[in-house]
């Protein structure tokens, strides 16, 4: 890893097809990520509800603890140890290097469940290659499960370190059938989108608000059928591609684009995916 790189810059843009790496290789980059998202839980749990946890604001007033911080650097400092050649961004220290592999990890997704002592908060940590999210770990010690995929590998879930099953989308096609998560109605608000979801809320049978990356680990379950928010960075969803798609699910923006390159999310069962945006653009 050498020079900073602009993480919007034409080596981190969607890609028609990436080059996939061999069977042998994605093996062994999961075996990596399964490692330091070990390494994280162990960081992270020792911290949860700890009485001297230092919290501060960042430029962009969101919060950060020293958690947030000492995941990360575990983290990098893995990826740098086993994969020196390949780039890195995380949502505290931001990009190192240039690659066409890149290391996308947020440290603690749900920081602010993590300092209120809600369990809802996990470690992501993605590969995308040539702009595509080929492999995707989040870990989520709190609630004692880790899900992860890889392309073509298909997506699967441990519960307490238990044996792993594998991932499949529900099977509903109707939205009128649907569960859905809408994650932050604060978030559709501000982007000028409160009035379709709450047409959409309509339509569906039952409407509920998860938040960060549990809604999209329902989604992969099957438990939910529909999730979406906006407000997000790049960190905040490019673990959860494959673990949706892998589990036969599809992973967009709220507009339809495809990647976590756009800063929403929505992500479905496949199915009533088309629906979804339909009824959201109405």
């Amino acid at each position: 890893m050498s020079s900073a790189s602009d993480p919007t810059s034409a080596s981190a843009s969607p890609a028609a097809s990436a080059d996939l790496p061999s069977g042998e290789q994605l093996a062994a980059d999961l075996e990596l990520a399964l490692r330091l998202a070990h390494a994280a839980d162990a960081i992270s749990s020792e911290r949860f509800g700890a009485q001297d946890l230092r919290i501060d604001t960042k430029p962009d007033r969101t919060p950060v603890t020293d958690a947030d911080q000492a995941v990360e650097r575990a983290i990098r400092a893995g990826i740098e140890a086993e994969r020196p050649e390949d780039a890195f961004l995380g949502e505290e220290y931001g990009t190192v290097g240039e690659a066409s592999r890149q290391w996308i990890v947020d440290p603690i997704d749900g920081t602010a469940n993590f300092l209120r002592g809600a369990p809802v908060w996990a470690t992501l940590i993605a590969l995308v290659i040539d702009g595509v999210p080929v492999l995707g770990v989040v870990s989520a010690p709190a609630l004692g499960k880790r899900w992860w995929a890889t392309r073509g590998g298909g997506g699967w879930v441990s519960e307490r370190g238990g044996e792993p099953r594998r991932l499949a989308v529900s099977a509903v096609a109707e939205l009128e059938d649907a569960s859905i998560s809408y994650n932050s109605i604060q978030q559709w608000d501000q982007a000028g989108m409160l009035e379709p979801l709450v047409a959409l809320s309509r339509r569906v049978w039952r409407t509920r608000a998860y938040g960060d990356m549990w809604s999209y680990m329902l989604v992969a379950e099957g438990v939910l059928d529909v999730a979406g928010e906006f407000d997000l960075q790049v960190y905040d969803m490019a673990a959860l591609v494959p673990i949706v798609e892998e589990a036969g699910g599809r992973f967009s923006s709220v507009a339809g684009e495809v990647g976590p390159w756009h800063g929403s999310a929505l992500a479905t069962n496949g199915l009533l995916h088309e629906a979804t945006l339909e009824a959201l653009r109405a």
